[in-house]
Formats: C-alpha cells, sequence, structure tokens
C-alpha cells in the first residue's frame, strides 16, 4: 500500500508523461486520469482533429493496458461490439469469439453515430464491467474504461445519446483547440515522428488497480458530503431545469473528489475539490427547459449560479490518514 505522496507522485508522473503528447490540456488529462482511477467512463465532446483518440492511446500506453478502438457507424451490429459465438465444426461446440471491448481501455469513436440498439451493448459493460452473449456472461479485465467521443457540431445522420446512457459516463469534458503557442509546440514535436511513439510505459496495470482500491480509503468529512448531495439537490430544485442531476452523479462527484484529493498530496477532501470537479460530473446529467435553452442557457451556466449559491462548508474538513 503507497502512501498518499507516493500515490500522489505515482499518477502525476503519469499525467506528466501523457503531456507530453497532448499539449497544454492539462485539465482534461488529469479529469481522464480521475476518472480511470474512479473506475469511470469519460465522453468526451469536442471538434474532430483535436486529440480524442490520442489522448487514450496516450493513457492506455502510459499504464500498460491493452487498448482497442471502435468505430461506430450507423451500420455497426451490438454483435460487432460485443463479440460473436461461432460454431466449430471441429469440436462441435459454439466458441466465443470476444469483440473489441474485451480490452482494458475502450475508445468508441463518434458514439452517437451508431443506432440507439448498438449504443445500448455498451450499457452492460459500463455499468457491470461484463458482457453478455448466447446467454453467457464474460468478465471484462481490470481496469476497464470506455472513453466515447462525438461531434457536437454534426447532426446529420447521428442518434443522440439518451439520458441513460449519459449518465453512466462519469465524466463529461472537452478538449478544445490548442493556443497559438501549444500549437507551435505541437508542430514542432510532430516535425520528424508522432511524439506517441516515443512514450513509454510509466506504470503497470496491476499498479492502477491498487490505487483504485486505496483511494477510496480517502476521508470525506460529512459537512463535505453534505455540501455534495446539497449541489445535486440543487439541480433537482431550480426553476430552468428539467431533469436534475441523479444520485449517480453525486456518487461520481464524491469519488471524483477523492481521486483529486490523492493526485494533490492529501488524504482528505475539501470544497474546492467538489467545485473543481461539479461541471465534468454533473453538467451533462442535467436536462435544461425548453423555455432556458431558447434563452441560451446552459446546463453549465446553471451550475455555476447553482456552487455560487450553495452555503460551502467553513469549517475545517480535513482528517483521516496520510495528511
Amino acid at each position: 500500500m503507497q502512501s498518499i505522496p507516493d500515490l500522489a507522485s505515482a499518477v502525476q508522473r503519469v499525467v506528466s508523461n501523457v503531456e507530453r503528447v497532448i499539449v497544454g490540456k492539462a485539465e482534461p488529462v488529469a479529469f481522464s486520469l480521475i476518472a480511470l482511477i474512479c473506475r469511470g467512463h469519460v465522453l468526451i465532446e469536442d471538434v474532430p482533429r483535436v486529440g480524442k483518440t490520442v489522448l487514450t492511446k496516450a493513457i492506455a500506453r502510459s499504464i500498460g493496458c491493452t487498448f482497442k478502438r471502435i468505430q461506430f457507424t450507423p451500420d455497426l451490429l451490438p454483435s460487432d461490439v460485443t463479440g460473436v459465438s461461432i460454431y466449430n465444426q471441429k469440436t462441435g461446440n459454439f466458441e466465443f469469439r470476444p469483440g473489441p471491448v474485451m480490452a482494458q481501455i475502450v475508445l468508441a469513436d463518434e458514439i452517437n453515430r451508431a443506432t440507439p440498439k448498438t449504443q445500448s451493448a455498451l450499457l452492460e459493460a459500463m455499468e457491470e464491467n461484463q458482457i453478455t452473449v448466447d446467454g453467457i456472461t464474460h468478465y471484462l479485465p481490470e481496469p476497464f474504461m470506455v472513453m466515447a467521443t462525438q461531434n457536437p457540431i454534426e447532426y446529420e445522420g447521428t442518434f443522440p445519446l439518451p439520458e441513460a446512457q449519459l449518465d453512466r459516463f462519469m465524466m463529461n469534458i472537452k478538449l478544445g483547440y490548442p493556443k497559438m503557442p501549444d500549437e507551435m509546440n505541437i508542430l514542432d514535436t510532430h516535425q520528424y515522428h508522432h511524439p506517441l511513439d516515443d512514450l513509454s510505459q510509466i506504470m503497470t496495470a496491476e499498479e492502477l488497480v491498487q490505487i483504485q482500491q486505496q483511494v477510496r480509503a480517502i476521508h470525506v468529512d460529512p459537512s463535505i458530503r453534505e455540501y455534495i448531495v446539497a449541489v445535486a439537490n440543487a439541480t433537482r430544485n431550480h426553476p430552468n431545469i428539467y431533469l436534475g442531476a441523479s444520485p449517480r452523479g453525486s456518487l461520481a462527484l464524491y469519488r471524483g473528489s477523492q481521486a483529486l484529493a490523492a493526485m494533490r498530496g492529501r488524504g482528505y477532501v475539501i470544497p474546492d475539490d467538489v467545485k473543481l470537479l461539479a461541471r465534468p460530473t454533473l453538467a451533462h446529467r442535467i436536462i435544461v427547459t425548453p423555455a432556458a435553452r431558447v434563452r441560451s442557457i446552459t446546463s453549465t451556466a446553471i451550475l455555476e449560479e447553482i456552487l455560487q449559491t450553495v452555503p460551502v462548508p467553513g469549517a475545517w474538513v480535513g482528517g483521516g490518514k496520510g495528511r
């Protein structure tokens, strides 16, 4: 069992390694690692060619995890994702041929281009870390993470993700275009070859699983728990919100705050951890009313208002081991 400072140092080395490829995007990289540490999944909603695929590959390579990419298209079938049973004439038995979802880190590229039936093939995998094919359950490897991408600009030929599936994603993040100095740096690093080719493994999958278990012991003061629930509850009673964050959302915020505290070398959660993670963990779970949408009011803007309104715990909330 690592100490909290050692854990923070190990995760920071992974973050720094990924940032060698994903330049100038420290926050999205950190959020992706937080989701991975919390056994969560990430939805990256952004325009094409800003590094979504490279981010996923860089994380997989830094941790030594198996990586598979699924290109979602309208003609993709559920069996193309989960796998299929094929009859073996020699043995006279059906043999399971695993699909690309049977990997530790799976990139579901342009997930909103597949039909709802194919999208739903990921639901069981994301929630229970298993798939069922022909009535037989197959368990997924550990660690397991789905990083899905979708283009928010194009709506032609797409199938919006239903609320139930959006709720399965722990975080919704955006990369955005790089700043000018960062883009200059990208041109320099890509002059002779892709920097991903030189990326080394920093951590093993077994070490990551240990960190996933250890992070759950990070202390969360009762006042912080009450703060998390109050923020989630405020989304359910806001006049501009049709559907508020689910209990799965408050749990994602709770787990994410534990991981962020550990990454910052603390054995306890503070209100700033909760504030930083409220938007990526809750905004995609909120449905804004049609009247508010007409006035261009977004779920992110409403969350900003809620965070300014809900009282922040004022007393010292440190505690637990590893301080």
